[in-house]
């Protein structure tokens, strides 16, 4: 078969509106296109004429263009997986297209997503995706590790596939349709993901199970190149920008100690000066070397996964931290001159009435920089979900993107999307929206801002879902 023409396709939030709010705070979405959907066009771009990739959260997909692709590939998460089946099967319908799936969700739920799809590639698609490309071209049977489909009736599972070794891959993110319309915008941040892999195991996250226990790396000049371009691409041409912050999205930085200070130490090395966040855990907080490193690069945050504020939560989910572990490491941290951005989970066994009370008085103690508050989350193929799949409250993946979706031990669902929202509401008050428009500077003051405004949004629709809890 002749393969010139491939697409990408991330399904997801309502396309971007051009308005005077969202050029300078967050609007209602967070608007940050895969990363590693981005890397998989360009990888194809090698071997096709034609790769290009739609994002849903930045723009509406030209349909004319995507019907008319001998491949399309859509990666799912599980929140987006009810989009990303009405995508395919729509394909599926009104074009010649084979429809690929693939992502998270697909990777984890490979019986369900393979309904839907001609093809599901499982775990990351760096070699995968090309391989399945020549593939097709050459006419030959798909039967390499990490591929699933029907054949008469039947599930066909090919095993699974190692995950690869190279993945020092830029993306050429002048592949994702009208993403350059809104690179200047605050509403989006640049993001690059250094490594893969984390050697933790929580029983809640999906990352371990699609990335692995084993942490891989790309080289420091490597990362530093991302660095640079995405740099470029966003902010060098739209000097106008206020949000200026580039995102290490790794989901532990930290887990290859060596590794991450040689990155830090090819930052300075570089001479790029500008505002960096990353992701870690606790244990980052006792590092006063690599403290002074994140610091001297540029960093002026860190986004812990602190997630719970009891012990009995911790060793309940397999995190293995305590709290006074995390009360010292934000404290460290905050003596080096970086905030701490806080990642919190609410839902768990343990969660009663106060909880919300509890979490926001931490925020507002510890003078956290910002949160991210999410009720417990359930992926399939998580520890957490096969120990609690009869205690769901439904399977519209769609609501799983911070809704409470199960029946907690010692609080109703009702009560505690209610914790949720008022932890928010505590958090975001127009008290301490007031302090930091009048008593802080620069990057703070204006993160603060255009979070006050994003979490009034997300309260609105945790408020819209309350009926369906009762």
């Amino acid at each position: 078969m002749k393969v010139n023409k491939v697409r990408f396709i991330e399904p997801g939030n309502l396309p971007y509106k051009r308005s005077i709010k969202n050029l300078y705070t967050y609007e209602k979405y967070i608007r940050t296109p895969s990363y590693g959907l981005m890397t998989l066009t360009t990888i194809a771009k090698t071997i096709v004429d034609d790769s290009y990739m739609y994002s849903e959260s930045i723009s509406k997909i030209k349909w004319d263009d995507v019907l008319d692709a001998d491949i399309v590939f859509i990666g799912i998460f599980t929140f987006s997986a009810v989009r990303g089946y009405e995508l395919a099967q729509y394909i599926k319908n009104n074009s010649k297209a084979i429809v690929v799936m693939g992502g998270l969700h697909a990777s984890m739920n490979y019986t369900e997503a393979v309904e839907y799809c001609d093809y599901v590639l499982l775990g990351e698609g760096d070699e995968s995706v090309p391989e399945f490309i020549n593939a097709i071209k050459n006419d030959n049977e798909i039967n390499f590790p990490g591929t699933a489909y029907k054949k008469d009736g039947e599930i066909i599972f090919t095993g699974k596939r190692n995950p690869p070794e190279n993945i020092d891959i830029i993306p050429n993110r002048h592949l994702l349709y009208n993403h350059h319309k809104m690179a200047g915008h605050n509403t989006i941040w640049p993001q690059v993901h250094a490594s893969r892999g984390c050697p933790h195991d929580c029983s809640y996250c999906a990352v371990v199970r699609h990335f692995g226990r084993r942490v891989r790396t790309r080289t420091p000049e490597n990362v530093v190149e991302d660095i640079r371009q995405a740099i470029d691409f966003y902010d060098n041409r739209f000097p106008s920008r206020l949000c200026k912050v580039l995102w290490i999205t790794d989901d532990n930085f930290f887990a290859d100690r060596a590794w991450a200070a040689s990155v830090l130490n090819a930052i300075i090395e570089s001479g790029i000066k500008y505002n960096f966040t990353v992701q870690a855990r606790y244990e980052v907080g006792f590092d006063d070397e690599m403290l002074e490193l994140l610091k001297k690069a540029g960093f002026k945050e860190v986004a812990m996964g602190i997630e719970f504020l009891d012990d009995k939560d911790f060793k309940e989910y397999n995190k293995k931290c305590s709290y006074d572990e995390i009360n010292r490491s934000v404290k460290n941290i905050q003596s080096h001159g970086l905030n701490v951005r806080g990642l919190f989970i609410m839902g768990a066994d343990n969660h009663e009435k106060g909880a919300g009370d509890k979490l926001a008085d931490f925020v507002i103690e510890h003078n956290i920089c910002g949160v991210l508050i999410q009720s417990m989350y359930f992926v399939p193929g998580t520890p957490v979900y096969d120990e609690n799949k009869d205690n769901l409250i439904h399977k519209d993946w769609s609501k799983y993107n911070g809704n409470v979706v199960h029946y907690p031990k010692k609080i109703s669902p009702y009560d505690l999307q209610l914790e949720i929202i008022h932890a928010s509401r505590k958090i975001y008050s127009f008290k301490r929206l007031m302090h930091a428009v009048f008593k802080t500077k620069g990057l703070s003051r204006i993160l603060f801002i255009g979070e006050y405004f994003w979490q009034k949004s997300v309260r609105n629709d945790l408020k819209k879902e309350l009926s369906n809890l009762k």
